[in-house]
């Protein structure tokens, strides 16, 4: 009996840990699905709905999980726009809700962030041998929808100055 008992054990540890062994072909397999919108919280019949940037400066991302993270409350009732407004030490985002506590606009003003690859690199290629001075990154949203989102870049070479808007996928509109 006492060997009966050993053997079934031995033999249900032996299952188990086959049940748990990953085959090469499931092993490194991942999907990556980036959403596109939060939605933040229901505001009556709307929605309020934010998109947030993937930007990537780690304090730009902190405080647009800290505005995701805000509870509005009831703090809206009987005005008929409500500002939530957020500081850093480089930037701010402001926030405008109406009446329903319905996310309605959101304004984002940031100074010498680090850069997306993307904007380096293209700055770079357009204007070697000169180097960037400071830049500002703005993000503008009314309702979900992306207005604006650019990088206002200061460049110099020798005594030169000059200044550029770059979109995030590097497209230099203005400045060259």
């Amino acid at each position: 009996m006492k060997k009966f008992i050993v053997a079934l054990l031995f033999l249900g540890f032996a299952v188990s840990s086959f049940s748990q062994k990953k085959t090469e072909k499931e092993e490194g397999k991942m999907d990556i699905i980036n959403l596109p919108e939060i939605v933040i919280k229901k505001a009556g019949s709307d929605f309020s709905v934010y998109v947030p940037d993937d930007n990537p400066d780690q304090t730009v991302r902190r405080l647009e999980q800290n505005f995701v993270a805000y509870d509005l409350g009831k703090d809206y009732k009987g005005n008929e726009n409500y500002l939530v407004t957020m500081d850093i030490k480089n930037g701010s985002l402001a926030a405008t809700y109406d009446e329903k506590g319905k996310l309605i606009r959101v304004v984002e003003n940031y100074k010498n962030v680090i850069l997306p690859s993307e904007v380096i690199y293209s700055i770079y290629k357009n204007f070697p041998k000169w180097t960037i001075v400071n830049d500002k990154f703005l993000y503008t949203q009314t309702e979900g929808d992306v207005i604006k989102k650019q990088y206002n870049v200061k460049i110099k070479k020798n005594k030169e100055v000059r200044k550029l808007v770059v979109r995030m996928d590097g497209e230099i509109v203005k400045g060259l």
